[in-house]
């Protein structure tokens, strides 16, 4: 029962609503019913407030989030992987330690035998979560759809529609995505310009993306989330750099 209090400490908004419901099945799984899905979605106090603004997404909350969303993924090609497990794991132990991690992946083992409302579930993160934090949402799926050396078709598709019932805007999608699909144009679709851009509007593009992808934005969830941020914003210093080198820019 320690692993229901804890997991009940560190959720806000992610407690009510739908993932509520979908975290509470979980948890009543894992416990032999201790807890059903409609009590542990009643405790509602951080989701309650959350209505009157969005509040600063907390580590809880974007774990939870991103539990739900991997299911969802690993499960697109209806297959899961042991380097997708793997994937898994290795973030949450790395986020919350060995011992909370391992109740995480009970929980996403649950979830993977779960039908899950997926859209549903993202317009409740667009709701309450901040934009850069879904942004790494997006990034951290794409990570874990290729932890086994191969992008699934199916699983970017699952990943495009999350992106838009997130409210991720189709340039973003892609500048993420072209993160770990190469191809000849990805330094461009990185910086979410046109390979016909002037050398001007690439510098500029280049400020904007590294603005927005900034690790700072995400600092608030914690060290390892940070961490991957600071991936992310290097690919987008590698793809600026590619740019200049190809053109000769100073």
């Amino acid at each position: 029962m320690g692993a229901i209090k804890w997991i009940g400490g560190v959720m806000g908004w992610a407690f009510g609503g739908v993932m509520g419901g979908i975290i509470g099945f979980a948890v009543g799984s894992m416990f032999d019913n201790a807890f059903t899905g409609e009590q542990v979605a009643g405790q509602q106090g951080g989701f309650g407030q959350a209505r009157m603004g969005r509040p600063q997404t907390q580590p809880g909350d974007f774990g939870v989030s991103l539990l739900i969303l991997s299911a969802a993924v690993m499960n697109s090609d209806k297959q899961v992987l042991k380097s997708e497990l793997d994937y898994v794991k290795e973030f949450y132990k790395r986020q919350f330690g060995q011992v909370k991690a391992e109740s995480y992946i009970s929980m996403l083992r649950e979830l993977l035998q779960k039908e899950i409302d997926l859209r549903e579930v993202c317009l409740q993160i667009k709701l309450y979560m901040d934009h850069a934090s879904r942004l790494q949402l997006i990034h951290y799926l794409f990570g874990l759809s290729k932890s086994d050396g191969h992008v699934h078709p199916d699983e970017v598709q699952t990943i495009r529609n999350i992106a838009n019932w997130m409210g991720i805007s189709m340039v973003d999608y892609e500048s993420i995505q072209a993160m770990f699909v190469k191809s000849a144009e990805s330094a461009y679709k990185i910086l979410e310009i046109a390979p016909e851009a002037t050398d001007e509007e690439v510098r500029k593009a280049y400020k904007r993306m590294a603005i927005k992808h900034h690790p700072d934005k995400v600092g608030h969830l914690g060290e390892d989330v940070q961490k991957a941020a600071n991936d992310k914003f290097k690919e987008v210093n590698s793809a600026y750099d590619q740019i200049k080198k190809d053109r000769g820019m100073n």
